[in-house]
């Protein structure tokens, strides 16, 4: 059996549409009322131990989503909640979705690296899969104004980019071959770095790109309701992307789909 956690997320839902004609899947979310497709829901709460105690029985395959919403104290104890849970109910296999290597620059790597390092101690089988931040994210960072500016502090920074459709690809090839893929660390980055210049070139010529300062985004962010941990997350990965931390392509995403990835460009402006 396969069991997708986060079946209500973004990328949890992609996954969830990819397995729905299987059999042998179950999906697992906090919230089985917003589980997305007609597959099995169990209700796999990070937070509330008592639904992972018998949340994972029968599983032979985990495909832990990062719970990567709060403090790194947060998601640390959610993903060793899971973990530990996992190998009591004899899991076999872990995949999890981890964040690149060049991802080491951002705030919210360490609960990332922490996890893996859990993994690679457990006593079950695991794949990670170091995936590139979305073109979704990017087109949210940097997304014009209702006056046709992009305004963001990327300077002259590029992100190797990845369509979130493509990492749910690469995340479902892994879950049904697990064993092929057990003790591999995958690199899912894009293959084409784009930046604030090349987002406003492909929403068109009405559409222009002024960088901001840091401090100017810092300012935004906290004033526009964020939560307390958001304001440095954001502008850590703004930092990041603008430094020239985040813009290496290549990796194992077109290895692993067979294919070529999806535009990040196109994905953005979808």
């Amino acid at each position: 059996m396969i069991l997708v956690t986060g079946a209500a997320g973004a990328l949890g839902k992609l996954i969830a549409e990819r397995l729905a004609d299987r059999d042998d899947t179950v999906l697992g979310t906090r919230d089985p009322r917003q589980s997305p497709g007609v597959l099995p829901v169990r209700r796999i709460d990070f937070d509330d131990r008592s639904t992972l105690s018998s949340g994972f029985d029968g599983v032979d395959v985990l495909v832990l989503i990062s719970a990567g919403y709060g403090e790194d104290d947060t998601v640390i104890a959610r993903h060793g909640a899971a973990i530990d849970a996992a190998e009591k109910a004899g899991v076999g296999h872990v995949v999890y979705t981890s964040l690149t290597a060049d991802g080491d620059h951002l705030p919210y790597a360490l609960p990332h690296r922490w996890t893996e390092r859990r993994l690679r101690e457990s006593t079950m089988g695991w794949t990670i899969l170091r995936n590139g931040l979305y073109a979704e994210l990017l087109a949210g960072l940097a997304a014009p104004s209702a006056e046709g500016r992009i305004t963001a502090p990327l300077g002259e920074g590029r992100l190797a980019a990845v369509a979130r459709a493509d990492l749910a690809d690469a995340a479902v090839r892994v879950a049904v071959g697990a064993p092929a893929h057990a003790g591999r660390v995958h690199e899912l980055v894009g293959e084409q770095a784009i930046g604030g210049a090349d987002l406003a070139r492909a929403h068109g010529p009405h559409i222009t790109y002024e960088p901001e300062t840091l401090g100017e985004a810092r300012a935004r962010i906290a004033a526009s309701g964020a939560e307390p941990f958001q304001v440095p997350m954001l502008v850590g990965t703004y930092s990041a992307i603008a430094a020239g931390f985040m813009s290496r392509t290549g990796g194992d995403l077109r290895r692993l789909l067979g294919r070529e990835p999806r535009s990040p460009l196109a994905a953005a402006l979808a």
